[in-house]
């Protein structure tokens, strides 16, 4: 039994989908299954059910899921505490990133904590399914650490520390109807052609709960998991409009951005494990991160 087995089957006891297993591993679908395969070989269980459309993990899944949590999580916390060792801060720190920071400068950020510790290699972990996926691979033991935008629950072994927020704005084009209002009430964008992210996104589900939360429904014709740039270039070639982070909004002069009522607010929490299994690399840039913060905040 190898240590990137147990990775692997943590994976997709994670996601519960091999495809997007394998993307959070960096690993093809095929050389995935194989791994999870040899893994059920030698311990003589089936771990997931493939029978349905959906895979389903089993009770001897569930039972060696908890185990192999601990041991892929120990290895970690073995690896990262020979640094004191070697008289310098060293080890791998993978960080769940998002499609947009709002107004966190996180690459600044990344470039301090580089120059500082630069025997720490941090690997930047983009998930295209949301950041909501993040927070099973926190628990599983197989990301560091993670932003997590607009998340509608909190696992109990996961750390969250909110790190800003902010109000949605609506943006439009200066033609548009609304494009002279100081302000719009949210039910009056219920027949909008909106701009959205996929289902899975954070700020998808924001803005859908709030309009639900208005007695209304949005519609949003146009889906992309892709950076604001673009969205805005299909409200400037008049194919919809769209609600965004007002930091966002603010890089597209050209638009009109309008305040919503009753707001709808944007959050971004720092995901990580308990104090207890965080290897010391991680622990060093969650502090840098939440110092930066703080810094910005008191200014």
């Amino acid at each position: 039994m190898e240590l990137r087995q147990l990775e692997h089957f943590l994976a997709v006891a994670g996601a519960m989908n091999f495809s997007r297993a394998a993307e959070q591993a960096h690993v093809v679908q095929s050389a995935l299954s194989m791994s999870i395969g040899k893994l059920e070989k030698e311990l003589g269980v089936q771990l997931f059910d493939r029978t349905k459309q959906q895979i389903k993990i089993t009770p001897a899944g569930e039972l060696f899921r908890e185990h192999a949590r601990r041991v892929v999580q120990t290895a970690r916390l073995a690896k990262d505490s020979l640094s004191d060792f070697r008289g310098e801060l060293s080890g791998t720190v993978d960080l769940g990133s998002l499609i947009s920071f709002g107004t966190l400068d996180v690459p600044k950020v990344l470039g301090e904590f580089h120059r500082t510790y630069p025997f720490v290699q941090v690997r930047l972990r983009q998930s295209q399914t949301g950041s909501a996926a993040y927070l099973s691979a926190i628990a599983e033991g197989s990301l560091d650490l993670a932003l997590v935008s607009a998340p509608d629950r909190f696992p109990p072994r996961v750390q969250m520390q909110l790190m800003c927020e902010e109000p949605m704005v609506f943006v439009c084009r200066a033609d548009h109807s609304l494009a002279q209002r100081r302000r719009v009430d949210l039910t009056e964008l219920c027949d909008e052609d909106l701009i959205g992210f996929p289902p899975e996104f954070g700020l998808r589900r924001l803005v859908e709960s709030a309009f639900s939360a208005a007695g209304v429904s949005a519609r949003t014709p146009h889906e992309v998991a892709l950076e604001y740039s673009i969205a805005a270039r299909l409200v400037q070639h008049g194919l919809g409009t769209i609600i965004m982070p007002g930091s966002e909004a603010a890089n597209f002069p050209d638009l009109r951005a309008i305040e919503i009522r009753p707001a709808i607010v944007w959050q971004i929490y720092l995901a990580s494990a308990e104090q207890s299994q965080i290897g010391p690399a991680s622990a060093k840039l969650a502090e840098m991160l939440l110092a930066d913060v703080r810094s910005d905040a008191s200014r």
